[in-house]
């Protein structure tokens, strides 16, 4: 269980005074959270999301409610946050900064198909399309110059064979930081893996954890899903849900030529982001009871495979 910050019954009560949203019955951790204590909040009026920010900026929160309120408002999926008494959506409890959602219905799905990738694709492709003309604005944490960085840390203290393929990966992002080319930007996500993906059945029932959240090329978006959702079960990539959830995203919104070009390029960024910052958990963590350390050596393996990409974009004739 990723609790990092406990919650005792007594102090969530009283932060629930402050709502209304009737007496507490219920509550718990939630197991597989990386980097935020959440918890699980059943009261008289509904069931919750409780959610303690460990990692970034309080500065920078005001902005995840205004995306969650916008998107909320388009229709999508989204969690967003609630309001207390006072009209308040941030808050702090235990030394942390804190949010009350809805919990949204349906689970994570357990074996993934073509359909959830389609499903998937349409929503992302929405969610870009709902973002891309706002003002909302953030820059990553952990963009290009970031990966640049803990690349060539990485390199140092790897194994021969890492250092061969962090030799290989280095001078693309290299090259992308120095084109910085004109790919279409929308607010990304940026980690919409299978956790934070709801379902009942084949439908597609919510986006959560939009923590990592930044506006940036809507392509990378799309990588790092597809690195996720369409990952074989021997390394490389499932063709069929790869090109099931792409199709999924243009029949909402068209690729561009120089998306099509740059493909394979985001798809390895998108791996190298998430082998550096798993890698870096792993070692910040171990041994640390009570946290979930995702494995990093899956990125590193997909890596490998990336050398040769053999899923294109779908382009309209």
């Amino acid at each position: 269980m990723s609790v990092f910050t406990p919650v005792s019954a007594a102090e969530l009560e009283a932060f629930l005074r402050g709502f209304d949203l009737g007496r507490l019955i219920d509550y718990s951790g939630v197991a597989g959270g990386a980097e935020n204590s959440n918890f699980f909040v059943t009261t008289e009026r509904g069931e919750y999301v409780l959610t303690l920010i460990e990692r970034g900026s309080v500065e920078e929160l005001p902005f995840m409610v205004s995306l969650l309120d916008h998107l909320h408002q388009a229709g999508l999926p989204v969690p967003y946050a609630l309001r207390d008494r006072q009209g308040q959506a941030l808050h702090r409890l235990n030394g942390r900064p804190a949010l009350l959602q809805p919990r949204l219905p349906g689970c994570h799905p357990g074996e993934v198909d073509a359909s959830h990738c389609h499903a998937l694709g349409q929503m992302l492709a929405r969610l870009h399309l709902e973002t891309e003309g706002t003002g909302l604005q953030r820059r990553s944490d952990r963009g290009l110059d970031w990966m640049a960085e803990q690349a060539s840390a990485l390199q140092a203290r790897s194994d021969e064979e890492a250092r061969i393929l962090l030799g290989e990966l280095l001078p693309m992002v290299e090259r992308l930081r120095a084109r910085r080319p004109a790919l279409p930007e929308a607010v990304l996500h940026a980690d919409l893996f299978r956790d934070n993906v709801l379902f009942e059945g084949h439908h597609l029932t919510g986006l959560i954890d939009f923590h990592n959240a930044f506006r940036g090329w809507a392509l990378y978006d799309v990588a790092i899903c597809v690195n996720d959702w369409a990952l074989a079960e021997q390394d490389g990539l499932d063709v069929r849900r790869a090109e099931a959830l792409l199709a999924g995203y243009a029949a909402v919104r068209r690729f561009t030529a120089l998306e099509a070009e740059l493909w394979p390029d985001l798809l390895r960024v998108a791996a190298l982001r998430f082998w550096l910052s798993r890698q870096l958990a792993a070692e910040q963590h171990a041994g640390q009871s009570g946290v979930l350390i995702k494995d990093p050596q899956h990125f590193r393996a997909l890596l490998v495979h990336h050398r040769q990409v053999t899923v294109g974009l779908p382009l309209a004739l």
